[in-house]
């Protein structure tokens, strides 16, 4: 299993993402987060904008697939595109990702 993590500018677009992914099998589940304030560098300024994490849960053999979805359906023009293997987790809901993730 692998988080995969990604943050959007609204919730809307977060759901958006959110159901495409888990309509076409590509993971298990996706948490959207509460907003939170972003501080980081593009093309040479600071910028600060509210977003939302999202948090999507699948397995190693989707990643690539969630990625191409994720450039397709996002609005920026370079998307978070960040993925965290798992370590363990229990075995019932390791089975469960993997299932709904087929």
């Amino acid at each position: 299993m692998v988080l995969i993590l990604t943050t959007v500018p609204s919730e809307s677009l977060g759901e958006q993402i959110a159901r495409v992914l888990v309509g076409e099998r590509l993971a298990a589940c996706v948490n959207i987060g509460a907003p939170m304030t972003s501080i980081y560098r593009w093309k040479g300024d600071v910028e600060r904008e509210t977003e939302l994490q999202l948090t999507i849960k699948t397995t190693n053999d989707r990643i690539m697939a969630i990625e191409e979805r994720i450039k397709a359906l996002h609005s920026y023009e370079l998307p978070e595109f960040i993925v965290i293997e798992a370590a363990g987790g229990s075995d019932a809901y390791l089975n469960w990702v993997a299932s709904e993730s087929q």
